[in-house]
């Protein structure tokens, strides 16, 4: 009886660390972030009209086929990611899931998440959804090792969730959904090129090509850099310039974006993974707060 209970508990603990396996292969955190743009778009794009059982299923539907996604990424770069030091503890590299099961997980998300969204929005939507899949999965992946034209290729699946959600209310790609679009389009530029800056001794033992021009942490990347953040001033005044939002929320775009740039100016000056750290940081709190800000500014 005693060795039945302690093979009993034993089992469950297989069990639940193959879960939290499931779960770190997922990024629930970048995951979140692809839903909640989606929800944005489509909070933008209801005018008033605002279905919240088709805004949590467009939620779950974009969470799932980003998991989906990121888990194929994952089983591309297992080799590779096995040489870095901030990815060689990842579920795959270790061990704690095999190739076979990922792949299976991917495809029971990924269908899962494109049946949701058949299901509740709309076959636009659908078709987005799985273009981003292929274009992040299949094309920006492999680009990685290639060149830095991966990063431009990959903004474009990375931009897209607050499109879809405005699909998804609509129905249409509208001048509304590409202004949308194009702020998280330019965002993602500074995002991942201070990522690269602060992971350049990583992605080099990997082979990833990321950051701009000849590839070097100098002032041509800095000023690349600065320039991208720079086009996010005006591009967060559209919003408000269309009537898609007010004036509350063009002010809060232009005090987070100011701020976002001047992170950029130290990284000019010095060149230093701390710099370039800040900048990383800043541009997790600027996308969530300004779509915070352009919800709220609808509502």
């Amino acid at each position: 009886m005693i060795s039945q209970g302690v093979n009993h508990i034993g089992t469950l603990n297989q069990i639940t660390l193959k879960l939290k396996a499931y779960v770190e292969l997922v990024k629930f955190r970048l995951s979140f972030l692809v839903a909640f743009s989606s929800g944005f778009g489509y909070m933008l794009g209801s005018y008033g009209t605002l279905n919240w059982n088709v805004l949590m299923m467009l939620c779950l539907g974009g969470f799932l086929i980003s998991g989906a996604s990121i888990i194929v990424n994952q089983v591309l770069e297992k080799d590779y990611d096995h040489l870095m030091e901030r990815t060689k503890n990842r579920p795959l590299p270790t061990g704690r899931v095999n190739v076979q099961e990922a792949l299976l997980l991917s495809l029971v998300l990924g269908s899962a998440g494109l049946w949701i969204l058949y299901q509740f929005t709309n076959p636009l939507t659908v078709i987005l959804s799985f273009v981003s899949y292929i274009l992040y999965s299949f094309v920006y992946t492999p680009l990685k090792r290639v060149g830095p034209i991966a990063v431009f290729v990959g903004a474009i699946p990375g931009a897209l969730p607050p499109l879809l959600g405005w699909v998804a209310a609509t129905g249409v790609i509208s001048h509304e959904a590409l202004i949308i679009f194009g702020i998280q389009f330019i965002w993602q530029f500074p995002h991942f090129w201070a990522i690269a800056w602060v992971s350049d001794d990583d992605y080099k033992r990997a082979g990833f090509k990321l950051l701009p021009g000849k590839g070097k942490k100098d002032i041509n990347t800095a000023v690349q850099i600065m320039t991208y953040t720079l086009f996010l001033l005006p591009l967060g005044l559209l919003p408000a310039k269309f009537g898609i939002t007010g004036i509350n929320s063009a002010i809060v775009a232009t005090v987070c974006g100011v701020l976002f740039l001047s992170q950029t100016i130290y990284l000019i000056k010095d060149h230093s993974r701390k710099s370039a750290l800040k900048i990383m940081f800043g541009s997790f709190l600027y996308l969530p707060i300004v779509q915070i800000a352009f919800m709220l500014d609808k509502i």
